[in-house]
Parts: C-alpha cells; sequence; structure tokens
C-alpha cells in the first residue's frame, strides 16, 4: 500500500571488511560518513574505547534522527550533513586530524524500501528521490522542467542507459499529457519505451539510478569528499570507500590511484631520488567483494566494492 511504513532490518555492506580495513584504535577518533542506520557507527564503537571519538554524518534527516538512539553514548555525535560539508564540520570537532574515515556510497535499505521516498519502482509512491526531503529538486520536478536533451544526457551519462533518447522522448511526451509525479508512472512510461529488456533487470532500473544520481548530485559530492577525507586524515590513517556502481568506483578508484603516485616534477628539473616528494596515499590490497554467503544473505551488497588508501607522509597536492 502506498505510505505504509515498515520496519526494514538494515544489514550493513561488508561490515568485517570495512572494519578490518579501518584498523580500528582504542583511542582513535573516527569518521562515518553515512551513517544510514547505524550498522557500521555501532560496530566501530564496539572497537572503540572511553576516549575514542566517532563522527557520524548523513544528508537524510530520518538517518540523524535514527542515530539520536545512541546519542547517551559520549563517544558518538552526528551532523545533518552532505558528504561536500565534512571539513567544516570536522574543523570543529577534529581540528587535528582523524584516524579513519569510512564511507558507504549510494542509498539505504530503508530509502529504497519506503515506498513515500520514491527512490524505488518496486513500489508505487511520489517521484520524490532526493536524500535529504527538505532541500533540492525532487525527481518530479526535474523530469517535469528539463528538455528533452538533457533528460536523455542525465540518463545515459548516470545510468549508462542505451535507449536514453528513446525514454527521454517518451518522458516528454507524456508529460505533455498529464504531469508524471508517481514512480509507477514512470516506470511504466520507461517500459513501453524500451524495445529490448535485460534479462533479469527491470526496464526502469537504469533511469531510476540516473535520475537519482542527478537529484541528489552524487558523482560531484563523492568527487568533493574524497580530497576532504584526505586532508583529513592523520598519517597512517585509513580512508575506506564502498561504492555500488561503477561509476561512484571509478571515481574512488582513480581518486587512490592518482595520490599514490609521486607528484609530477616540473620538466628540466633535476631532483635527486632521495629529494623526489612521496605520494600522499598508499592503496591497501586490492578492491574487496561481498562473499558468496553475504550476497545470500543480503542481495544488495552483491554489487559492492570496498577500497582501501592509507595516509602516508607525503604533502597532499
Amino acid at each position: 500500500m502506498t505510505g505504509e511504513r515498515k520496519d526494514v532490518e538494515h544489514h550493513p555492506v561488508l561490515l568485517d571488511e570495512a572494519l578490518d580495513a579501518l584498523r580500528v584504535m582504542p583511542c582513535g577518533l573516527y569518521v562515518d560518513g553515512t551513517f544510514g542506520r547505524g550498522g557500521h557507527s555501532r560496530a566501530i564503537l564496539e572497537r572503540l574505547g572511553p576516549k575514542g571519538r566517532l563522527f557520524a554524518f548523513d544528508r537524510d534527516p530520518e538517518a540523524v534522527m535514527a542515530a539520536q538512539s545512541m546519542a547517551i553514548d559520549t563517544r558518538f555525535s552526528v551532523s545533518h550533513a552532505r558528504f561536500s560539508q565534512l571539513s567544516s564540520v570536522l574543523k570543529e570537532n577534529a581540528p587535528d586530524g582523524v584516524e579513519g574515515v569510512l564511507l558507504d556510497l549510494g542509498v539505504s535499505s530503508p530509502q529504497l524500501d519506503h515506498a513515500e521516498r520514491g527512490f524505488s519502482f518496486r513500489n508505487d509512491g511520489p517521484l520524490d528521490m532526493r536524500m535529504d526531503p527538505t532541500s533540492g529538486v525532487s525527481a518530479a520536478a526535474f523530469i517535469a522542467h528539463a528538455d528533452e536533451r538533457e533528460i536523455a544526457q542525465v540518463l545515459k551519462a548516470f545510468g549508462e542507459e542505451r535507449f536514453a533518447k528513446r525514454i527521454a522522448r517518451a518522458i516528454v511526451m507524456a508529460r505533455a499529457q498529464q504531469a508524471i509525479i508517481s514512480t509507477r508512472q514512470l516506470a511504466l512510461i520507461v517500459a513501453s519505451a524500451v524495445p529490448k529488456r535485460e534479462p533479469g533487470i527491470d526496464p526502469a532500473t537504469r533511469t531510476f539510478q540516473a535520475l537519482r544520481i542527478q537529484v541528489n548530485a552524487e558523482l560531484t559530492e563523492v568527487a568533493s569528499v574524497l580530497p576532504q577525507a584526505l586532508a583529513a586524515l592523520k598519517q597512517g590513517g585509513r580512508l575506506a570507500v564502498i561504492s555500488f556502481h561503477s561509476l561512484e568506483d571509478r571515481i574512488v578508484k582513480q581518486f587512490i590511484a592518482g595520490h599514490s603516485k609521486p607528484p609530477a616534477i616540473p620538466a628540466g628539473l633535476a631532483v635527486r631520488e632521495a629529494d623526489r616528494p612521496k605520494p600522499c596515499l598508499k592503496a591497501i590490497g586490492k578492491a574487496i567483494f561481498a562473499s558468496d554467503e553475504e550476497v545470500a544473505r543480503n542481495p544488495r551488497s552483491r554489487s559492492a566494492v570496498l577500497r582501501v588508501a592509507e595516509r602516508t607522509g607525503g604533502v597532499a597536492s
């Protein structure tokens, strides 16, 4: 039933792997950049001692409200903030840096499963998709005002949708007859515009992903938070990032690779090897994926990728 709320069991993805990556120290200061429903945060707190601190962030007011149940723990604090606000929040709370930053990207299970949030085509609800419903432009507002070319560009770039032009044209034609305000409306429009269906994948999957990324500026936020996280890490501190689709993972992979190389030396400048600038990050191991057991327990972990890097003594550019 539209608008019906239900309690959703939330399984933190790659929990043990993320904790091992962070190497949580009892007296350390850590950041959980996406509190969600607190699975990773609670596990980090279990490893912290009395002097440790955990700073959690989330742009979703419902997640921040859920975090209030943990406010009794004086080692924990939560901020209603976007990724791009990380440095400003840490400037007040951890000006000398932190030992670890965990970022669990993408959409949370409660956001997907609560129809009124408008993230999923599986349950009919208002076409919203905003992680923070108190700000920004909803998906319904975007497709109501964007022109056909812009819609097609978003579907192609953020959803890697090969039928982007056909779907964009169908959306523009449909909105001329009636405002598109529900997830079911949009899903049916997309289904009617897609001539071929990928086995096991709903035809609306890529369109919904693309609109969600557009509405929440997700890739921009990821690109913004990574250098801020790097700047906040103390030497030896760890950055652990869990991504759920190739566009996010590419940004993370390229950021770690780029900062794991020594800064470029101007052409013609002779520098002794001992004096060469050192890279400011070191990639730790290879990409980590969910085990078969975790995927069986939590199918949403199937696409998760964890990448880990360690802050070195090199100067960040």
